[in-house]
């Protein structure tokens, strides 16, 4: 058993740490409540670090999901948020794994250079929610290609996104054996669809960015199909394990910043005569979240890893994403209550980030249905749903 990290990931460590230096607690206190952090996405991809994915033939680092996730990872536990521009790296992989050579070679080097921006993800529908075989988003065929309609909701970073990674329906649910077949993935050109394309902003606890999408009759032509038709949801699936490394490594990049937070205010904060962090009420706490935080980071690179090789990993990646949350969410929770008041205001950013890493206990999945996904197909409990 090898628990070794990868060696690019300490040069790529310390390069975020470098780069997230210039974007400190006060630039992401400036963005609140509701502005887009556009100069520091400029800069992640100007440097590179949004490509890494993208294989050097087509103009990124062709590094793997671990060294990805350390990225990621790098941003939140330095004070930032990068739920800002991680989509371009879960969505990637849609792309790479199921995309044609021909939609490689026309995308890929225009997104790894920063020409394009891949940052919208249209899955999620109002009335399917997390029932993604629920959704009614229809494709139906043209003489040139697809003409689709239907709603998206929760499809972050749409205004900033020059593409979109679409799942719709291409057969009628009632036309279907498995209500997972009959779906397909699109990559749409957002600026082609014009007016038939409609965002709406979507204002939320936190600084996120996320909108409602209204497509009516919008025109793709035929290669905007990613993979076979009526495969989609095995392609998103298969993203997904992806998106759960990935959201478990900010989750723990959040832990850190918490714990390594409330560990220096605990230190210097004087009560009664001596530091509020001898008292075992305040340390065991802390201490006790930095044991999940470090306990989910081995899970998220066993996930990360088993993605790589390419070998099944749903239930890791679903674990790390789980514990990940739960531990930061216990380390914002410590680091609060290690503040007292002064958690509270914003100077401090604690309610900042407590606000931020509070989403991951229930998007993009929620933790209850990770649990309904391992008793059902880990564990082999009857089905819940």
């Amino acid at each position: 058993m090898d628990f070794g990290i990868p060696h690019e990931v300490a040069d790529v460590r310390v390069a975020v740490r470098e780069l997230c230096a210039r974007y400190p607690n006060e630039y992401w206190r400036g963005l609140e409540p509701d502005r887009y952090p556009q100069e520091f996405v400029d800069t992640l991809t100007q440097e590179g670090w949004l490509s890494v994915l993208i294989p050097e033939e087509y103009g990124g680092a062709g590094l793997g999901l671990g060294v990805a996730s350390a990225i990621l990872e790098e941003i939140n536990a330095s004070g930032g948020n990068a739920a800002a521009c991680h989509a371009q790296m879960y969505t990637m992989g849609t792309v790479l794994r199921h995309g044609s050579e021909e939609q490689k070679e026309r995308w890929l080097p225009k997104i790894a250079a920063g020409e394009l921006r891949l940052q919208a993800f249209g899955v999620t529908e109002p009335t399917a929610g997390s029932e993604t075989t629920a959704i009614s988003t229809f494709a139906r065929r043209t003489a040139t290609g697809y003409s689709i309609s239907g709603q998206k909701v929760f499809t972050s970073r749409a205004q900033y996104s020059d593409l979109m990674i679409l799942l719709a329906r291409t057969t009628p649910a009632d036309e279907v054996t498995k209500r997972s077949d009959g779906l397909s993935v699109f990559l749409v050109d957002m600026r082609a669809a014009g007016e038939r394309l409609t965002i709406r902003p979507i204002k939320t606890m936190m600084n996120h960015a996320t909108t409602e999408i209204f497509l009516d009759e919008v025109e793709v032509p035929a290669d905007a199909l990613i993979g076979e038709e009526g495969r989609g949801f095995r392609y998103i699936v298969d993203g997904m394990n992806a998106e759960r490394v990935l959201i478990a490594a900010e989750c723990i990049g959040d832990g850190r910043w918490f714990t390594r937070k409330a560990s220096t205010y605990a230190s210097e904060r004087v009560v009664f005569g001596r530091p509020i962090g001898a008292n075992q009420g305040v340390q065991f706490p802390i201490a006790a979240a930095h044991v999940a935080v470090e306990a989910a980071d081995l899970m998220r690179w066993k996930a990360a890893w088993l993605f790589e090789q390419g070998l099944p990993c749903a239930a890791e990646a679903n674990m790390a994403k789980l514990l990940a949350s739960e531990a930061s969410w216990q380390a914002a929770n410590a680091c609060l209550d290690a503040h007292g008041g002064w958690g509270f205001a914003e100077e401090y950013d604690v309610e900042r980030k407590f606000r931020e890493t509070r989403l991951y206990r229930t998007a993009p999945v929620s933790n209850n249905l990770v649990l309904a996904y391992m008793g059902q197909n880990v564990l082999g409990l009857p089905r819940s749903y």
